[in-house]
């Protein structure tokens, strides 16, 4: 009988051949899979998401600083350029500004560029003007999808067209269609804005970068849609359903130079002699031309847009002007602007208020960096100012959250020196899941109306979903007071006047650590004195459409600001109120009003603002809200969430058949953020949060899943062969063996015949 072995197979050529080719096709298989399995591993490494693709495309070895260069069909070619300036005039109580965008392609090709850039949230955009080459193209406030349908039309036909869009009362995109070949194309807004007082201080500020903003992730929930219950579904509610158009590609500034170089012109017109004037974040240098006018300048030149520009400038005398009136005829109407600060109550001879205190303090990845040390330093410094007649608690939260004490205790040694030691452990990481801990602060556990309740905020507001936040306050505050404490070189102001305004509180920004003692003693001087109540404002001959409709309370060194649309400018506006236990009341003679500028914008831009409101806390309907803002920004021009700025140049210049591409331009990291806390790490635990804490029902602190990153994860091509080639392999395979097992049994057949 003839033995038989593998090695036999190589004297069968068919089945050798089919052994071969069947465990190299086995082989390929495997190791297309294992790669594939790598590749997925290295999509997951931290850091890497959409948003750092983009931002790895410029090449810091190949690039001049305010330059892009794009990778496309694997070279690189440099991008839309944009350069910025600003130049604004205080006159008195309100100030003009003027941002011209210029937008310059050095490409060969046809390109729309987009860029999405924050202005004062209480700036009244009113005008657009693009110019291309020596035409001046002037725009025209339209309903919004009336403007983006004009606007697409004139980009389709080949036409230059601007427009102008908010998508959050600070936060704007402007489209420019149709820029040519190395051609250079500036858009221009402008808005009018009042100027802030605060005690003895006047200032303005000009946010010039949006930082990144936290989108929490859509809602899926059951629904029945049937009456009977038979019927069940899932409905899908986004919080943040324009994700997309506040969300612009940042640059990793470890791996890019700045972009968006920015000039910024002040000229200074106060209305009378001026003291000390500050730039608090950029180097300026200051010149009088004449007694009445200060120009402010960059002293480096153009900057970065990568922070907040923020001037303040105070009186001669030891004290600012208590009283303010102006006045500015437009149309038929007269229109008032009056700022009245009450008289301040010598607090030694003020009983002390019994005050319950909640701090709130944000820890998520956007306050990595510099923000964290600002906000632990101001809530360190505020623990320190807490009496012994105060109860108090601190939250903390990122995309979880602790609260330190199931309920509020004693501020004495012992729980203030605990608390102190909780702040200092904070890190900065993960998401900003703002709601639930706005929550938190508000569920009023000991309910005693004898004691002032105040929540101080702290937080950068780095947060898509206001909405969502400002319903939470309408809904909860109860007998709280919200004061919201802004932290970094750009903040939220949107997010921190509104939450302010519905919780009947005050906001304060602070930029920097030297900043920290002199703003917090400035908000403790708001917590630690009564408010001035019970305000009404009548006019004795005029009638008189005023803003805020209900007059709301104001704390220590805050003017009352009042706007009103007058028939007639006649008699005298007379104020009162209460400070603290006393009576307090000042009539104004609107004879005595000053001549202001730009005041019908303000009026008409607080009276939208009233609407927001209303519609927030349901005293209007959506629709009859929006049917006010809309006939407000169409009689006014003013660019709102309903209108928007369009303009087109009506001659045709890019020809028929030229392709158009789109450049979405990226804009830098806000000064002092961490990349890779926004970007880069996963969301994890404080492992110095202690077992005792409690949530806000008192239970012990339960941690919700970490919600899904907001960027889109790469993941690897996975439409390959390899499963074809795996099961053609098994099958060659199987042949061979069958083969195998055939002529192993045919000397058997032959020896047995």
């Amino acid at each position: 009988m003839d033995t038989y072995d593998a090695d036999d197979s190589l004297e069968h050529p068919m089945l050798g051949r089919l052994i071969k080719l069947g465990l190299f096709l086995l082989v390929q298989g495997i190791a297309v899979i294992l790669v594939g399995f790598i590749a997925l591993l290295v999509s997951f490494e931290p850091g890497w998401s959409a948003t750092t693709e983009q931002a790895s495309l410029l090449q810091p070895g190949d690039a001049r600083s305010g330059t892009l260069l794009l990778k496309d069909d694997g070279a690189y070619t440099e991008a839309i350029r944009l350069g910025i300036d600003v130049d604004i005039t205080v006159s008195g109580p309100s100030l003009r500004a003027r941002v011209t965008q210029v937008f310059r392609n050095p490409t060969e090709d046809w390109v729309e560029a987009t860029y999405v850039y924050p202005l004062a949230t209480n700036g009244a955009v009113d005008t657009l003007k693009m110019v291309v080459g020596d035409r001046i193209i002037v725009g025209d406030i339209k309903e919004r999808q009336q403007a983006r349908v004009i606007y697409e039309q004139a980009r389709r036909a080949g036409q230059k067209a601007a427009l102008t869009e908010q998508e959050r009362p600070n936060i704007f995109t402007n489209s420019v269609a149709n820029i040519g070949p190395g051609e250079t194309v500036l858009v221009q807004i402008e808005y009018q804005e009042p100027v802030h007082q605060s005690g003895n201080e006047y200032s303005l500020r000009v946010p010039l970068v949006v930082g990144p903003r936290y989108n929490p992730a859509p809602i899926t929930q059951s629904v029945d849609f049937r009456p009977d219950g038979s019927g069940w579904g899932t409905t899908t509610s986004d919080p943040v359903p324009d994700r997309d158009r506040i969300s612009p590609a940042v640059l990793d500034p470890a791996k890019n130079p700045p972009v968006n170089p920015t000039s910024i012109t002040v000229r200074l017109k106060a209305g009378f002699a001026l003291g000390e004037v500050k730039s608090h974040y950029h180097n300026v240098k200051i010149e009088s031309p004449d007694n009445a006018t200060h120009v402010v300048t960059l002293a480096d030149g153009a900057v970065p847009a990568d922070r907040d520009f923020e001037l303040t400038w105070k009186p001669a005398a030891e004290k600012a002007p208590s009283v303010g009136l102006f006045r500015e005829h437009v149309g038929d109407a007269d229109y008032l602007l009056a700022f009245v600060t009450p008289p301040t109550i010598d607090q030694a001879a003020q009983k002390p208020l019994t005050r319950e205190v909640v701090f709130v303090i944000d820890n998520s990845g956007s306050m990595g960096g510099t923000s964290i040390i600002q906000a632990k330093a101001s809530l360190t410094y505020a623990l320190s100012r807490l009496q012994p007649t105060d109860r108090f608690n601190v939250i903390r939260f990122d995309d979880t959250m602790d609260v330190l004490f199931p309920t509020s205790v004693p501020a004495d040694a012992a729980h203030v020196g605990e608390a102190t030691s909780f702040v200092s452990a904070l890190q900065a990481r993960g998401g900003t899941e703002m709601v639930p801990a706005m929550r938190a602060a508000l569920t009023d556990k000991l309910g005693e109306t004898n004691m002032v309740r105040q929540v101080v905020f702290l937080t950068d507001g780095a947060i898509g979903n206001e909405q969502q936040l400002f319903e939470t306050i309408t809904a909860m505050r109860g007998r709280s007071r919200i004061f919201m404490v802004g932290i970094g070189s750009a903040p939220n102001t949107y997010l921190m006047t509104r939450a302010a305004e519905l919780g009947r509180g005050a906001f304060t920004q602070i930029g920097s650590v030297e900043q920290v003692e002199e703003r917090m003693r400035g908000l403790f001087a708001k917590l630690e004195n009564p408010a001035v109540t019970g305000l009404t404002a009548k006019f004795s001959d005029a009638k008189a459409d005023i803003t805020p409709a209900i007059i709301p309370d104001v704390y220590r060194d805050e003017p009352l600001v009042l706007a009103a649309k007058l028939d007639k400018l006649a008699g005298s506006l007379e104020i009162k109120g209460r400070v603290g236990d006393r009576p307090w009341s000042v009539t104004l003679p609107l004879r005595n009003a000053a001549e202001g500028k730009g005041l019908s914008k303000l009026w008409a831009k607080r009276k939208i603002g009233d609407a927001e409101v209303a519609r927030t806390m349901r005293e209007m309907s959506p629709e009859d809200a929006d049917k006010a803002i809309l006939a407000l920004a169409l009689d006014h021009q003013i660019v709102t969430r309903l209108t928007s700025l369009v303009a087109v140049d009506k001659t045709p210049s890019r020809p028929m058949g030229e392709p158009l591409k789109l450049s979405e331009l990226p804009i830098n990291l806000p000064a002092g953020w961490d990349f890779q806390k926004v970007f880069g790490e996963r969301p994890q635990v404080p492992t110095q949060l202690r077992e005792r804490r409690a949530d806000a029902n008192g239970q012990p602190a339960a941690r919700r899943p970490t919600p899904a990153a907001p960027d889109t994860i790469r993941l690897p091509k996975t439409a390959t062969s390899a499963e074809l080639k795996i099961i053609a392999g098994l099958i060659l395979i199987l042949l061979g063996l069958v083969l195998f097992v055939f002529n192993r049994r045919q000397p058997l057949l032959t020896d047995a015949a």
